[in-house]
C-alpha cells in the first residue's frame, strides 16, 4: 500500500485516491499549506517523504580484510 507521500501530487486521480485513503492527513496538509509559505511547505513535504523511506544501515565490520598469519 502506498504511503501518503508516495502519490503523485500533480496527477488529479492519484491526488483524489490519496485524499480518500488518508482524509485526516490530507486535511492537515491543506491547513499546513495555508499557514506556511510555499518554500516552507515544500521543505516540510520533502523531509516527511525522506523520513518514511526505509534506510539500510551499513555495517562497517563487514568489510573484507586480508588476514596475515
Amino acid at each position: 500500500m502506498k504511503s501518503f507521500y508516495d502519490f503523485n501530487r500533480d496527477n488529479p486521480q492519484e491526488r483524489q485516491e490519496r485524499n480518500n485513503l488518508y482524509p485526516e492527513l490530507a486535511k492537515f496538509h491543506i491547513a499546513l499549506r495555508e499557514e506556511l509559505s510555499e518554500e516552507e511547505y515544500q521543505q516540510f513535504f520533502k523531509s516527511e517523504q525522506e523520513s518514511i523511506k526505509p534506510t539500510f544501515l551499513q555495517n562497517p565490520t563487514n568489510t573484507r580484510q586480508w588476514i596475515s598469519v
